[in-house]
């Protein structure tokens, strides 16, 4: 048992048996043990190293459907009670924090300084930044904003030995050579469990807008015409998010395609920003507009679409899977009139929204395992097609094992078995979970 193996190096308080093997979810384990310090991270992973155990990593829970093909490791090693802001630099704009720490923790705390981490990730609430920059999570704002791998300025790593390193630093103009924070980002937590992170902040806007255009079907071109004018122009949007009608009238009540083109600058800005966006208005748009805290609260409405890793039914009727596609940024609206058609061909029931400035869109699916697995294969064929990819960002274990969550193994791929082989030799750091099975 590995109470009694690993008894003196933690607390037996902190170590259960897991009483919830079997999760729909999968990435689980035999045991639970929970760290407060990185000291009981590097205690732990140095143990498991040592005697040749595996361990899943995960905090908040809700990237727990994202990749993954073995249901369960030795360990589940939680970081949700290892929380709290370390340091916050308000003159310099940084905040190094704990990875078990949730986005709208951090927000809040900021918010009493007037600053802001600009990420706008789905379910705050519940949403680690541990987690967050793991997978490289982002939101809508990405478009201005970029995503975790470009706030990011340094982190505590611990390695599968137990050993600590520092990536970067806790100032923003800190690189020489590569920046081995981009390493880590996005890994999944195979490389190295990250146990602190220093990230760039940004002042709280002054004044919020939020600029919804509605378009009736078949007006696709006069969406990319007046996108493409936009993105050309001296405008500087926060957001240029195209919504699909479905999930549109949950957050605007109509059942139109939708551009959300958020401003937030200084009032006066802002105002003129959404005069021109008034002036140029395509012929057959509708126009609603919101300004602070209801257009906050329409962003807080937003993030709230999709699976979360608790709200999973286990209706096989109502089986949920979250896709994230990556395209040319004008191939969005092609990417989501496909998501659309192929839906009306099928029995599944989506839900999409793509940023039509930065290429990323989010698709919500909802149906029978079987039909979803079939939506899944026929979309990324479709998306391949134009030179994009499709990424299950959530599924079901056995869904997973059924469709490859991540696609094909890229042309680049022994180099990241490389990388993997180097950090974690005996591989026990979520096994399987990235690219190709890594």
């Amino acid at each position: 048992m590995i109470y009694s193996e690993i008894e003196g190096v933690l607390p037996q308080e902190q170590m259960k048996m897991n009483d919830e093997q079997e999760h729909p979810l999968g990435n689980g384990g035999i045991h639970i043990i929970k760290a407060y310090s990185e000291e009981d991270i590097s205690s732990v992973l140095a143990y498991a190293n040592k005697h040749g155990k595996t361990v899943n990593v995960v905090s908040g829970g809700t990237k727990r459907g994202y990749g993954g093909l073995s249901e369960q490791a030795d360990i589940v090693l939680s970081l949700a009670n290892y929380k709290g802001i370390v340091e916050h630099s308000v003159g310099d704009l940084t905040l190094t924090v704990r990875p078990g720490t949730t986005l709208k923790e951090i927000s809040d705390e900021l918010a009493k300084s007037g600053q802001c981490v600009a990420l706008d990730t789905s379910w705050p609430e519940l949403a680690t930044i541990g987690g967050i920059v793991a997978a490289n999570d982002s939101g809508a704002k990405r478009l201005l904003y970029g995503s975790a791998r470009d706030l990011v300025i340094g982190t505590r790593i611990v390695y599968s030995d137990g050993r600590v390193i520092r990536t970067g630093g806790k100032v923003v103009k800190n690189v020489a050579g590569y920046d081995m924070n981009k390493l880590f980002i996005g890994s999944m937590g195979t490389l190295g469990v990250i146990s602190e992170i220093t990230i760039k902040l940004r002042p709280l806007p002054k004044y919020e807008g939020l600029s919804l255009l509605h378009f009736p079907k078949g007006n696709e071109q006069v969406i990319r015409d007046f996108s493409v004018l936009i993105l050309d122009s001296m405008m500087e949007p926060v957001s240029l998010e195209i919504l699909t009608p479905t999930i549109a009238e949950k957050v605007t009540g109509k059942r139109l395609y939708t551009l959300a083109i958020a401003f937030e600058d200084r009032e006066n800005a802002v105002l003129e920003q959404e005069k021109w966006v008034k002036i140029h208005l395509p012929n057959g748009a509708r126009h609603t507009v919101l300004h602070e805290e209801k257009a906050r609260q329409w962003w807080n409405n937003f993030r709230q679409f999709g699976p979360n890793g608790y709200n999973d039914d286990k209706n096989d009727a109502d089986t949920q899977a979250a896709l994230k596609i990556g395209s040319n940024n004008l191939d969005v609206l092609v990417n989501l009139e496909m998501v659309d058609q192929l839906a009306e061909a099928s029995t599944v029931s989506v839900e999409a929204h793509g940023g039509l400035g930065h290429g990323i869109s989010r698709v919500f699916v909802k149906g029978f395992s079987e039909d979803i697995v079939s939506y899944i294969k026929a979309l990324r064929t479709k998306v391949e097609e134009r030179h994009g990819y499709v990424v299950c960002t959530h599924l079901p274990f056995r869904l997973r094992e059924a469709i490859d969550v991540w696609g094909e193994k890229p042309g680049y791929f022994a180099l990241l078995e490389g990388i993997k082989r180097t950090n974690d030799p005996k591989n026990i750091l979520n096994r399987q979970r990235f690219v190709g099975g890594i």
